[in-house]
């Protein structure tokens, strides 16, 4: 499932963030990559020790946890830290899908990634190019969203990031292991649960509403993973 999860920091929020990103230093971005990726991938990155990253990781991460659409589609059982990543001078990352086990830089245990998500927080006119392409069954998805705005994707999906030719593109990425491995029945449990969101608002806690939600909650017993 890609979804597009609008305004999950504030205007505000996001020029504070890039004031102190401004104030970081930033390495190779193939430091964090594994053969395979070392070869496809040109970016800066924040690395796992940043005071200032580690600081605005965990407002994003406090932020998630308690954005309903994230954890209704995500699910997460266990969320490794957000990153953050700068691309510019025909800096790109090819085709490549993410790695499926993760270790968390300060807990050092490892983390099965089934959710990708990416924080946009760079404007799109600030930048040419750059544009995050996920690909499925049913064909390319071109993503490149407002300054605040995420997009969430199956971490098996095969995705890369485009070169971007002028400007800078900044970006959050961090990865989630769901409750619910399967991202088919990720999604029928996130459609599930938005019906029952919009009934609720239409006609309050109507019996019908009330079976939807046991019919709900009795998927996520039969398919979660604790």
């Amino acid at each position: 499932m890609l979804l597009h999860i609008p305004q999950v920091l504030s205007t505000e929020e996001v020029a504070e963030f890039r004031q102190q990103l401004a104030q970081a230093e930033w390495v190779d971005g193939t430091a964090t990559a594994g053969a395979q990726a070392a070869q496809r991938k040109r970016n800066l990155q924040l690395p796992a020790d940043s005071v200032i990253g580690q600081q605005l990781s965990a407002r994003i991460v406090a932020v998630l946890q308690r954005h309903p659409l994230f954890v209704s589609a995500a699910l997460p059982a266990r969320m490794l830290p957000p990153r953050f990543n700068r691309y510019e001078g025909g800096g790109t990352y090819g085709n490549h899908v993410d790695s499926a086990i993760h270790i968390d830089p300060y807990r050092q245990d490892r983390v099965r990634t089934d959710v990708s998500t990416t924080l946009f927080l760079s404007d799109p006119e600030e930048y040419e190019g750059g544009e995050l392409i996920v690909e499925d069954n049913y064909g390319a998805h071109e993503v490149k969203l407002p300054a605040g705005d995420a997009i969430i994707y199956p971490s098996t999906s095969l995705h890369r990031v485009e070169p971007v030719t002028q400007g800078t593109r900044i970006a959050s990425f961090l990865w989630t292991q769901s409750m619910v491995r399967d991202d088919w029945q990720r999604h029928m449990l996130f459609e599930l649960d938005m019906t029952i969101v919009k009934l609720r608002r239409q006609i309050g806690d109507s019996d019908e509403v009330v079976a939807l939600t046991g019919h709900y909650n009795n998927l996520l017993r039969q398919w979660a993973e604790l």
